[in-house]
């Protein structure tokens, strides 16, 4: 699989336009799942994952860019992306829309407990250290591997499941402690 992974690299360095679609298709739906849990809006989502292959695209055109792991580089200028967005929008405090519409069918306890219970875990994973956040994100939610996680992070395995030991250590107390207040 990596000599196919450098083989397609190679191409796409040459622009080869089905290297490229390849590419773009199978790490499109990845990045852009990655991005939008941490930045929870559909349309930033879209430009910051259009962002990721363009940037792409530059560094390709550059003589720059992955040299052996595609994937990992992906992530990683994601994670800068979504960094340097929300260095952009500091000065901006607004609510964001929700903009799921609520189906009138669903029972309003079951909403409101779901959405406390979401809004729950969202609170505390920004808790964590960057670091932190990006193995549980990488790890949990993107299903990535222990080695891969590593390569984005640009870690060692051994870091990274210290940083995972730690940060589900974390994320059991401050739940613990909501669940406490909830049910007082």
């Amino acid at each position: 699989m990596k000599d196919q992974e450098l083989v397609r690299l190679q191409r796409a360095r040459a622009f080869d336009q089905t290297a490229l679609a390849t590419i773009y298709d199978d790490y499109h739906q990845p990045i852009y799942r990655y991005i939008y849990r941490q930045v929870s809006d559909v349309e930033t989502a879209r430009d910051l994952t259009s962002e990721v292959f363009h940037r792409l695209l530059k560094s390709l055109q550059k003589g720059k860019g992955p040299d052996q792991n595609l994937q990992a580089w992906l992530y990683r200028t994601a994670y800068n992306c979504v960094v340097d967005h929300y260095r952009r929008q500091q000065h901006r405090q607004h609510l964001s829309l929700q903009e799921e519409l609520v189906d009138a069918r669903d029972d309003p306890e079951t909403l409101a407990e779901d959405n406390i219970s979401a809004e729950a875990v969202r609170a505390a994973l920004h808790q964590l250290t960057p670091d932190q956040q990006q193995v549980i994100i990488l790890k949990y939610l993107e299903g990535l591997s222990n080695q891969e996680t590593a390569d984005i992070l640009d870690k060692p395995v051994g870091a990274v499941k210290s940083l995972q030991h730690r940060a589900l250590a974390a994320l059991q107390r401050q739940l613990s402690a909501v669940q406490e207040k909830v049910s007082k």
